[in-house]
């Protein structure tokens, strides 16, 4: 059209005008073409009438409603394939840099060979326990040998640095939170692990020293109140942290699945209660981080990491508690209310925030993480409502898949945390891609929504995330 219109211009000019007055000539053409042709091509006036506008596709800043098995599973092999290089399971000669594959060679020069994470860690704990379900939703045997053979290497070393821990009570190695744990998490996440890998027979290496090691530890020297409460005295007296649920109860309770013991049930069941009791704020459906014995009024703060750890210590209770426990039912209760409480604090984005009820803290992907599995768990065991919690776990997934950038680490996660009564603490801790607390729950949720995929249906009704009845 423009072509043609400037054909008819300069050949239809009058020769007898100037070239400037051929030029106006020639952009009124043009003009006049222009809106002959715009008012052939502007689409009628947009109204609730002409358009439906309830169709219209919102600009959402996390995915939403395309949540499929193999875009999870591109995620996890990114995970495992970042993990299985920047954590290796070897022993190397400090002077020569060589490996030593034969631990009957075990000296003075010998060092657990450094990678990015520490392979005795709490958080590689819930690393290992990740690996193992993303083996299983998966089918790809790479994630489960990822924890085989780290777990065999810990016990392989055992021997050899018991009895230099003996000799030399200072020496320095990781191996010191295994076999002389002072801590709830020097014990319990590894320990649930072990205790998983040693029920499925995935190992040659024998765990069992270990797992007994870690439980004595977890049931007979951690500091207890007077109603047996497990508890810290930092940093204050007689404290209770929240995450130390997470530290012990998931170990007892599948130490008494693996040796069909009453009492490590009864005590995993027991530490949710009296937790519960002085931690749980029934109105929001969360938990305080922190409770000090003797402090009235108590400061509230509802960290998000913490209230993770709490309610995936509830999934992993009730995988294993019998349901003919006395206890079974609560802690079915109270798993219920605090999903119920965590799904009303879900930001627009699918993350929870850093203070899960302070909506200008800032979103964090570790407990987004954590909650992921631990209510898509709980929708895949019958425990809470699929229809309502369904697309919130989904979308809540869909946001932290963005958080896995192309190298496979996890960004965006709160690095260790301790205690505090005022929000600034909790407000302006760092994260750090470094931070080991956001792997395990990465991979543990993935796996798990591969689970919730693979078993239930969900479609877009009326452009929203439904899951079927059916």
């Amino acid at each position: 059209m423009r072509s043609e219109a400037i054909n008819i211009a300069t050949t239809q000019t009058p020769s007898w005008l100037s070239l400037g007055a051929k030029k106006a000539f020639l952009v009124l053409a043009l003009a006049g073409t222009w809106q002959a042709t715009n008012a052939q091509t502007t689409p009628k006036k947009v109204s609730d009438v002409t358009t439906p506008l309830h169709a219209m596709q919102p600009d959402y800043p996390t995915p939403y409603g395309t949540t499929k098995v193999e875009d999870v599973t591109k995620v996890l092999n990114r995970v495992h394939s970042y993990l299985d290089a920047a954590t290796p399971a070897r022993v190397v000669d400090k002077k020569t840099g060589k490996q030593v594959t034969d631990m009957k060679k075990l000296n003075e020069n010998s060092a657990i060979e450094q990678g990015d994470f520490r392979l005795t860690s709490y958080e590689w704990g819930v690393t290992y326990a990740g690996m193992l379900l993303a083996g299983e939703a998966t089918g790809d045997q790479r994630f489960t040998n990822y924890t085989t053979q780290r777990l065999s290497f810990l016990a392989d070393l055992a021997p050899y640095y018991r009895k230099e821990l003996q000799k030399n009570p200072k020496l320095e190695t990781p191996m010191r939170q295994v076999l002389m744990p002072h801590a709830l998490d020097d014990a319990g996440a590894v320990a649930a692990a072990m205790i998983k890998v040693t029920r499925a027979n995935l190992v040659k290496s024998d765990l069992r020293p270990l797992i007994n090691n870690y439980l004595d530890y977890i049931s007979n020297k951690e500091f207890r109140l007077p109603d047996g409460t497990l508890a810290r005295n930092r940093p204050l007296p007689n404290t209770i942290w929240l995450d130390d649920l997470f530290m012990s109860v998931p170990a007892l309770a599948q130490m008494g699945k693996l040796t069909g013991e009453q009492r490590y049930y009864d005590d995993a069941v027991k530490q949710v209660v009296q937790f519960s009791e002085r931690m749980f704020n029934k109105e929001k459906g969360l938990y305080m981080h922190g409770w000090v014995q003797g402090m009235d009024p108590h400061p509230q703060f509802h960290w998000a990491r913490a209230n993770g750890w709490a309610v995936m210590t509830l999934v992993e209770l009730l995988d294993v508690l019998p349901q003919n426990h006395p206890g079974y039912q609560k802690v079915v209760d109270q798993l219920r209310a605090h999903v119920k409480g965590l799904a009303a604090y879900q930001a627009g984005e699918g993350f929870w925030h850093q203070l899960i009820d302070r909506n200008n803290s800032y979103l964090e992907t570790s407990a987004t993480a954590i909650y992921t599995y631990s209510i898509a768990r709980a929708i895949n065991r019958g425990w809470i409502d699929k229809q309502a919690y369904g697309p919130m776990v989904l979308l809540a997934w869909n946001a932290v898949a963005t958080k896995v950038n192309d190298k496979g680490q996890v960004e965006g996660t709160c690095v260790g945390t301790g205690m505090a009564f005022d929000p600034a603490f909790y407000f302006y801790r760092p994260i750090n891609v470094y931070a080991a607390h956001g792997y395990g729950p990465v991979l543990l949720a993935g796996a798990e929504i591969i689970n919730l995929l693979k078993g239930n249906k969900y479609e877009i009704n009326d452009s929203a995330v439904m899951f079927s009845s059916k």
